[in-house]
């Protein structure tokens, strides 16, 4: 597989609910639950009820599909992430064991990566809810989120060094943006479980819940918030600005300055500043599909996958 040129993009049949997808270690559903279509915020949840939850071939080709789909569904504002039970999950799961049969090639695309880059490609904001103990993959497959908020005991690890691996799903990138090289680093050396309160995850988690209960409902709240007052567009690109600005303030100036300009009178903006006006909740429509700027994209990526779009609907040569 050439990574710089993946295949052409692939039509993607939207479903009229998630919650009716065939999915074996995955569930999803809507907000309400008792919707029929697909609502604005939609819930996933990694579902391996008699595992904890551990990472597998078969909830990584799942999350990885669910995302694609996330991204190009209009419908779709916000995703958050979840797990069943009392743990969001034990990370991989070691009584299948590790894949032996990977060559040594820079072709080979490890599981936690690829679901990290979905989540990461994603252009809705997702927010991980994690109620319980997030170790291995279990944390490292949040590092792409929009937000995280855990109970305050959940046990996080990063323990790769204790099973004699290294930090995998993107980690080395996020990790490290996310605490700071000296935090990320202590984490991994030690290879430690620590909970979610302790000094050295300062900075990973935006709010802390008293209790495992409490997680959920709180992602949700912040998930209806971001769903009804927010663009869509706007919030996606100052994530890419955030990651894939350039290395100084001089050339983030004029890359802000042309995204700005590219922005102005569209009809986010301007449904924006007219709700303000007029002292009414804003009814963003826009997409990055049919509204990204002229300056969309401005990096020069190396493509791990195509970008799936939805069926009769041609996706825009620069996407």
């Amino acid at each position: 597989m050439d990574l710089k040129h993946p295949a052409d993009p692939k039509a993607v049949d939207l479903p009229k609910s998630y919650s009716d997808l065939p999915f074996q270690q995955l569930r999803i559903f809507n907000v309400p639950e008792s919707a029929k279509e697909v609502t604005p915020v939609v819930v996933v949840q990694l579902y391996r009820p008699n595992n904890y939850n551990a990472f597998t071939d078969t909830l990584m080709r799942e999350l990885e599909t669910a995302f694609e789909m996330f991204d190009i569904d209009g419908r779709v504002k916000v995703v958050v992430l979840s797990g069943y039970g009392k743990m969001f999950c034990a990370g991989a799961d070691l009584d299948i064991g590790f894949s032996k049969g990977l060559q040594h090639t820079k072709d080979n695309r490890d599981g936690g990566g690829r679901v990290s880059l979905a989540i990461h490609r994603c252009r809705k904001p997702t927010i991980a809810a994690i109620h319980g103990a997030a170790v291995g993959v279990g944390i490292t497959m949040t590092l792409p989120c929009t937000i995280r908020v855990a109970w305050e005991n959940a046990k996080i690890g990063f323990v790769f060094a204790r099973r004699g691996l290294v930090m995998e799903a993107c980690s080395s990138f996020f990790l490290p943006k996310l605490l700071g090289m000296s935090k990320a680093l202590h984490l991994c050396t030690t290879g430690s479980v620590y909970q979610a309160n302790n000094k050295l995850l300062d900075g990973l988690f935006s709010e802390l819940l008293p209790s495992p209960e409490a997680v959920l409902p709180r992602a949700l709240e912040l998930a209806d918030e971001i769903a009804n007052n927010t663009s869509t567009v706007s919030t996606n690109l100052m994530r890419e600005l955030m990651y894939r600005g350039p290395g100084s303030a001089e050339e983030a100036h004029l890359l802000d300055s042309e995204v700005i300009a590219g922005l102005f009178g569209g009809p986010d903006n301007s449904e924006g500043v007219k709700s303000f006006k007029e002292k009414r909740p804003a009814k963003f429509t826009a997409n990055m599909l049919d509204n990204a700027p002229q300056a969309y994209p401005w990096w020069h990526a190396t493509s791990t996958a195509s970008r799936p779009h939805p069926k009769g609907k041609n996706p825009k040569p620069r996407l």
